[in-house]
């Protein structure tokens, strides 16, 4: 009995060994790889380079006052569309007291002067109308009489100028009534009724009472990486990308590359306009951001494919065909320009073929 658990107990054992002998080798056969193919297409391949940037008005102004005081009317508001000329604000004047002692004091003087040339005048033109005197005698009087008339006139209109802003001899208030040099739409009024301006001198911009734009022309600014800058020339394609409209792409023409670099966050940046084209359906705000695509190269409708299963060996280019199920030879292939997702395919294969997959 004992003998016969002894040789079962060993045929268990023996058993147990060339199972796991046997499950162990068949877990460590490999199994067959199999490769994914794919096919040349016909697609767009477009190579460029990126700028981004914003999309402004070409022609933006900032309008500012001739005299300084107290903004008295605000006419306008933003999004408004303003003609040239059109009244935007009115400015009340704060006349400075020693010019306006000095001006009251003029026209005083004026007006003694006056009088003082009137009297002789009547007394003159009596003796002449007498024959009491000649007529070259009485010519200085007259004379005097328009010149203190004249300095009078001077005089009120300088202190009405300093005091209202106005001169009774134009009859317009050109200086406390502002306007708008330009066709075009409000942007900003960064000013209130009751504010204190100041107006454009050699010394003092002056304080801006409105911004007024062209929104008809539209140009994008950005900024290409000195990496890039050389690429790209005057009169290229752009296909702008506005972050605030994602469903339709713009197109623009580069029409200036600046000359001189700026250092931003340690790299060299070139400043780039180009004239956007607009249309009927979008009303492009300013200041919107953009992503600009520059096009340096386009194919239309050409064979490709995909940049990841080309092989490069020694200055040469390959794709793996397929002769046979899971079979590969390497296929000598020609290519053109690349998006650098898919390439352009000149020559060695065709749409047919089967190409393998790289991992």
């Amino acid at each position: 009995m004992k003998k016969f658990l002894r040789i079962f107990a060993l045929i268990v054992v023996l058993a147990l060994f060339v199972g796991t002998v046997g499950f162990l080798y068949s877990k460590s056969k490999s199994k067959p790889v199999v490769y994914d193919t794919t096919q040349a297409f016909y697609t767009d391949i477009i190579r460029k380079t990126v700028a981004t940037g914003s999309v402004v008005p070409r022609n933006e102004i900032e309008i500012k006052p001739t005299v300084s005081g107290i903004i008295d009317q605000i006419y306008v508001t933003e999004g408004d569309v303003v003609k040239s000329g059109q009244v935007l604000a009115r400015i009340r004047i704060v006349p400075n007291m020693v010019s306006l002692n000095a001006a009251e004091s003029r026209v005083n003087r004026a007006r003694i002067a006056l009088e003082e040339a009137r009297i002789n005048f009547d007394r003159q033109e009596k003796l002449f109308e007498k024959q009491v005197i000649a007529e070259s005698e009485f010519i200085p009087f007259r004379i005097a009489m328009k010149n203190s008339i004249e300095e009078l006139e001077s005089a009120e209109n300088n202190l009405q100028l300093i005091r209202d802003g106005v001169s009774k001899s134009t009859g317009e208030t050109s200086n406390t009534l502002i306007r708008s040099t330009i066709d075009g739409m409000i942007l900003e009024v960064p000013v209130e009724i009751g504010n204190s301006v100041i107006e454009a001198n050699n010394f003092n911009a002056g304080t801006t009472i409105v911004t007024v734009a062209d929104m008809s022309e539209m140009m994008f600014k950005g900024k290409v990486d000195e990496s890039e800058v050389g690429r790209i020339s005057e009169g290229m394609e752009l296909i702008l990308n506005i972050g605030a409209i994602d469903a339709t792409n713009f197109t623009a023409t580069l029409e200036h590359i600046a000359p001189k670099g700026v250092v931003e966050s340690g790299a060299i940046q070139f400043e780039i306009r180009a004239a956007v084209s607009l249309d009927d359906q979008h009303f492009i705000r300013a200041g919107y951001s953009a992503t600009a695509d520059i096009v340096l190269e386009r194919r239309e409708n050409v064979l490709a494919v995909q940049e990841s299963v080309l092989v490069f060996e020694n200055g040469s280019i390959y794709v793996e065909v397929e002769k046979e199920p899971q079979v590969f030879d390497k296929q000598l292939v020609k290519t053109g320009v690349s998006d650098g997702i898919n390439i352009e395919i000149l020559e060695g294969i065709d749409e047919e073929v089967k190409i393998k997959k790289r991992v």
